[in-house]
């Protein structure tokens, strides 16, 4: 509360001061009685009346524990970064140096052990000074202990103005309630509880809050290996941060020092030759700065800001976002996750070697999960999250949704279009009704009217067309001509033909390739919102009924791929992605987290197929261009597919082995994300037109070749013979080129229809540019 004071009591006139000094000796007088005597042996009405006053105020103190460092860990235990609202990290009493707790309670409050939370020598030898002009605080260590926790908590709570600070903004009411609070704290807690709490909450300026951050700030060192000259450096700091500040004001530090030694010495804390030692010592500092938030992170800035999002998010730490973020920011938790640094490390030097620097500012990316448990194993991408020279610098993560990197912020990511490496729920779907991957289907067809015969048992209308003779249409077109053919299903999926993918569309339910695609958690980078920006459905459906998603249209997450396709590698089942595996507060009981939450979404048989096909695509089909090369038959099990979207401005290579799924992209970050991806120079070669297997490709092969190992790369199991249909796989009757085909036709897509999120087009899309 804010006391109003009383011009009888203004200290600003003699008799003011005269008055004050006689109103508060009374006042210390009743103390005294309070704290030496027992208010029943007290005679006199007006002692007695006083206590009884004195008794009334208000001696509620929640000790809460102040304002602590949140802790981010890899899946080993490595800091990943540190977040808070105030640096301060707890450390008990016997982890602090023997100096520092003589030099603060020499120079602060000399009769600490002696006092029962409020010293009336010192008041009256304050009042005294006072009544002469000269203003001397005289606050036991216990006083400002409560100054701080009430403070703390003011602050904690948004009160931030209702701050007391001492000497400067208190009245007498505020003066009365802080001892009437010390007296009640020092019958509650000992004095090594009470000088530990003080430690551990006090402030030493340069956000330092408490004696462990302050000496980790000030001397890099840790408070219990503190020298007698720091540990008088620091002591001195409290009276005041600023004034006695060693790196902007070394010379009044070395004073206040100084004295501090002078007091230690004076009271036997020190003996003369250590005195004499340590006011020869010059005032040195070795900083470290306090590097707060993922934008410091070790490691992995993006996946740090994404594992804040997921808490940020979760009603279980506050009905609101301000709860949630102070309970986050204030909390003191240890967040362990399920990063692996030594996945992490290839990743990002994967990245940075694709694009670590480029005036283009072309973006590159990459993401794992573990299949069978959902857990991210890395997560990088080619930019800084601070400006650097001569690098691309973006707080955007391009792995993940939009809400999980910018919350309700309408301008983030939330992903890219995948192009073809939407073409294998098609697939999944023609093996799930049974059909046999090396049956034929007409891929000559390219024309699919607005009355096509769609089989489509869900409620949601088929929507699209290709036509050419429609004004403003187009006939579904492939990138080579050569493939306008009939081929087997299993020849279109590894050579990435889009007339072959439609043709196996039309044979079997569009409400399938829906379900399945909902199943492995296929949906929307961006929310969809009400025409007020009210997120009406966080992760809106990618609508399989609009033909154009078929080949890639919606703008999905690279992390959203690696999971579906995860769903492959685990037999079938499904698991969403985690991030985090448990969450401790600063006691170290658990808060929720994340578990493996897995589901059945595709048949064993379907599962085993789709990873037979995507083998392929890796031995003889388009994704046999990567370099360097990464195949069954070269290394070990890999799945994949590529893809390229209609304006070569987002290329893929998603795949897995049977312990590790990634997806790996590469292209067009910025603004509407429809700049070309053609004519462009990337580290200093030229490219006509970037697909899939260019520069995604080799950044995912060498990435798998590294780590994939580590997390098993086991034969894939074999699928059912009435699902490979008898007979060898169809292959290119091209050889492959040794380099990158840089000169590959770049306009086999169509321009029109959903190539944003969720579009509400005709749907007359290509959504990717094959083949690729």
């Amino acid at each position: 509360m804010v006391t109003r004071k009383n011009p009888i009591f203004d200290t600003a006139t003699t008799l003011g001061k005269i008055l004050g000094f006689l109103g508060v000796s009374a006042i210390c007088g009743v103390l005294v009685a309070g704290l030496l005597v027992p208010a029943a042996a007290v005679s006199g009405s007006a002692a007695s009346g006083s206590i009884q006053f004195f008794d009334t105020l208000p001696a509620e103190l929640q000790v809460d524990p102040p304002s602590q460092n949140t802790t981010i860990l890899a899946k080993d235990g490595t800091p990943i970064a540190s977040i808070y609202a105030e640096n301060r990290t707890k450390v008990p009493l016997d982890q602090m140096s023997p100096f520092i707790k003589d030099a603060v309670i020499a120079i602060e409050d000399s009769r600490f052990y002696d006092h029962g939370g409020i010293d009336t020598t010192g008041i009256m030898r304050a009042l005294v000074s006072t009544a002469r002009g000269n203003k001397q605080g005289a606050s036991t260590i216990t006083q400002q202990y409560v100054n701080n926790v009430i403070n703390e908590s003011l602050v904690a709570s948004g009160k931030e103005d209702d701050v007391k600070l001492n000497g400067y903004n208190k009245g007498v009411g505020d003066k009365l309630r802080e001892m009437k609070l010390a007296i009640a704290l020092e019958k509650k807690f000992s004095k090594e509880q009470i000088l530990e709490g003080y430690l551990n909450i006090v402030f030493f300026n340069r956000d330092a809050y408490g004696i462990e951050a302050a000496s980790k700030f000030f001397f890099s060192t840790s408070a219990k290996d503190l020298t007698l000259p720091q540990a008088a450096l620091l002591a001195g700091l409290v009276n005041s941060p600023s004034a006695f500040d060693p790196i902007a004001n070394p010379d009044n530090a070395k004073k206040r020092r100084d004295l501090v030694l002078a007091a230690m010495v004076n009271q036997n804390k020190i003996t003369q030759a250590e005195y004499d030692e340590a006011v020869a010592t010059p005032v040195t500092t070795k900083v470290t700065p306090a590097r707060q938030g993922c934008a410091y992170a070790t490691m992995a800035p993006y996946f740090c800001d994404y594992v804040l999002h997921l808490l940020l998010n979760n009603p279980a730490y506050g009905e609101t976002q301000d709860d949630r973020e102070k309970r986050v920011m204030r909390g003191g938790l240890t967040i362990q996750t399920t990063l692996d640094p030594t996945a992490q490390t290839v990743a990002q030097q994967q990245v940075d070697a694709t694009a670590g620097a480029n005036p283009d500012k072309w973006g590159a990316s990459l993401v794992s999960v573990q299949p069978g448990t959902g857990q991210i194993v890395s997560m990088a991408q080619n930019t800084v999250w601070l400006p650097q020279e001569g690098k691309f610098d973006q707080t955007q993560n391009f792995n993940v949704d939009v809400l999980d990197a910018n919350g309700n912020d309408l301008n983030g990511i939330g992903g890219f279009q995948p192009g073809s490496t939407m073409k294998p729920f098609t697939f999944a779907e023609w093996l799930n009704e049974g059909k046999s991957m090396n049956q034929n289907v007409n891929a000559s067809v390219r024309r699919y009217g607005v009355n096509f015969p769609w089989r489509n048992t869900c409620p949601t209308p088929t929507d699209g067309f290709y036509d050419a003779t429609v004004p403003g249409s187009f006939d579904l077109q492939n990138s080579d001509q050569g493939y306008y053919r009939n081929m087997t299903v299993l020849y279109g999926l590894m050579n990435s033909i889009n007339t072959a993918t439609f043709a196996s569309a039309a044979q079997v339910d569009l409400c399938g390739i829906q379900k399945i695609v909902d199943a492995t958690g296929i949906h929307g980078g961006l929310p969809m919102r009400d025409k007020e920006g009210k997120i009406t459905d966080p992760n809106p459906q990618v609508p399989m009924t609009r033909l154009s998603n078929l080949i890639g249209a919606t703008q999905t997450a690279p992390l959203t791929m690696a999971a579906a396709f995860a769903t492959f590698a685990a037999d079938g089942k499904y698991c969403e992605p985690i991030a985090i595996t448990s969450v401790k507060d600063q006691a170290g009981a658990e808060l929720p987290a994340q578990a493996s939450n897995c589901k059945d979404a595709v048949k064993p048989d379907v599962a085993r197929g789709v990873a037979y096909a995507m083998q392929e695509v890796l031995n003889a089909g388009s994704g046999s261009l990567i370099r360097p090369s990464l195949s069954t038959r070269n290394n070990f099990p890999v799945a994949a597919k590529t893809g390229t979207n209609d304006t070569n401005g987002s290329t893929w290579v998603v795949g897995y082995t049977t312990g590790l799924a990634t997806a790996s992209w590469f292209g067009d970050p910025l603004g509407d994300q429809s700049r070309p991806g053609r004519n462009m120079t990337v580290n200093g070669k030229y490219y006509q037109a970037i697909d899939g297997y260019m520069i995604a490709g080799p950044q995912f092969t060498n990435y798998m070749l590294s780590v994939a190992p580590a997390y098993g790369t086991n034969p894939f199991p074999a699928p059912p013979s009435n699902l490979l249909g008898g007979g060898a796989p169809q292959r290119n009757t091209t050889p492959a080129p040794s380099t990158p085909n840089n000169n590959a036709p770049s306009n086999g897509g169509n321009t029109g229809g959903n190539s944003g999120n969720n579009g509400n087009g005709n749907g007359n899309g290509n959504g990717n540019n094959d083949k690729d």
